[in-house]
């Protein structure tokens, strides 16, 4: 089969698309006939080696996490899907390669496709739902009439999680450009700042939940805004010490982030504030809770543009250039 893979770490042009064997289907897997995947920043972190504390890849690699497409095999023990089956899923970390005509998923993170989305917009969803999802809901515990604050509101993750605050109830607030005011108004965001021209901490009162997607001096100033008690949950951020703790990291890389991080971690002291470092986890179960608002149309996949597969490439640089308002697929007929 055709697949854009590499043999090391490095900048784009490691990349390449060439022929790779085909995969066998294992307990609990389905092979899957790639229809569509999508472009996430995480991509171009692991092909440049920006990841490997977290994600320990092997090589040749194929890169892409986030897929859709019909199942035309399955492994021994699975009962709740069929060959035939639309189906999409983030795959775990350690199992990435949907830039490729077909790829193995494990049954358990898969989900059947929502029949009122094309295979396209099913692709956008499953890391930036689920990010959005464990971000909120399972560390923010975002309730109806709390404020939350979502940076960067018009990207891939924002533009779900402005629609999945808005969906639980809570009262949104939002960073974007001025040109992507309307749109984020439209998902549900009621205050809207423009990053270029005013600072959200200057302006803006403070919130119950922070989700941050930025890291950086965004970080750092989002606890000037936080409620006491509250909490603000990173992706863009570094691992801190706990985190580190929590995913088995060695002593030594766990003392390092704790050094790292000892700026946000006395932030997060001083404003009594709960600080969350999220690396998002493949979940079939809150998946198919995703698929659900998806299928109902309380949630609405944005997506930015659509390329073909043979141009994976070149949608890799459009969504690392920034300029992408929601998500960037690459499609492929089947």
């Amino acid at each position: 089969m055709k697949a854009f893979a590499m043999d090391r770490y490095g900048g784009p042009d490691v990349l390449s698309l060439r022929d790779m064997p085909e995969p066998q289907p294992l307990a609990g897997d389905l092979l899957v006939d790639m229809r569509a995947a999508s472009i996430n920043p995480v991509d171009f972190k692991i092909r440049e080696g920006g990841v490997k504390v977290l994600v320990k890849d092997r090589f040749p690699l194929v890169l892409g996490g986030d897929m859709s497409g019909v199942v035309t095999k399955v492994g021994a023990g699975v009962t709740e899907f069929a060959v035939g089956d639309e189906v999409f899923a983030r795959l775990r970390k350690d199992r990435i390669g949907t830039f490729a005509e077909r790829a193995l998923v494990d049954a358990s993170v898969a989900v059947k496709k929502p029949a009122a989305l094309t295979f396209a917009e099913a692709a956008s969803i499953p890391l930036v739902g689920l990010t959005s999802f464990q971000a909120l809901v399972e560390l923010g515990h975002l309730t109806r009439g709390q404020r939350v604050l979502i940076h960067a509101g018009s990207g891939g993750v924002g533009t779900f999680a402005i629609q999945l605050a808005r969906h639980l109830g809570a009262i949104v607030a939002t960073t974007a450009s001025a040109k992507n005011h309307d749109l984020v108004k439209k998902l549900g965001a009621t205050e809207v700042i423009d990053y270029k021209t005013q600072r959200f901490d200057d302006v803006l009162e403070p919130f119950d939940v922070i989700f941050d997607t930025q890291g950086g001096d965004t970080l750092e100033r989002s606890f000037k805004v936080i409620k006491r008690g509250g909490t603000i949950v990173t992706v863009g951020g570094k691992p801190d010490a706990k985190f580190a703790k929590a995913w088995g990291l060695n002593p030594f890389i766990t003392f390092a982030l704790g050094i790292m991080t000892r700026k946000v971690t006395r932030l997060a002291r001083e404003h009594e504030a709960r600080f969350e470092y999220l690396f998002m986890r493949p979940d079939g179960k809150q998946l198919a809770e995703i698929a659900a608002l998806l299928e109902s149309r309380e949630i609405i996949p944005v997506v930015d543009r659509t390329l073909p597969f043979a141009e994976t490439k070149e949608a890799l640089a459009y969504v690392e250039s920034g300029r992408a308002v929601g998500k960037v697929v690459v499609v492929r007929e089947g």
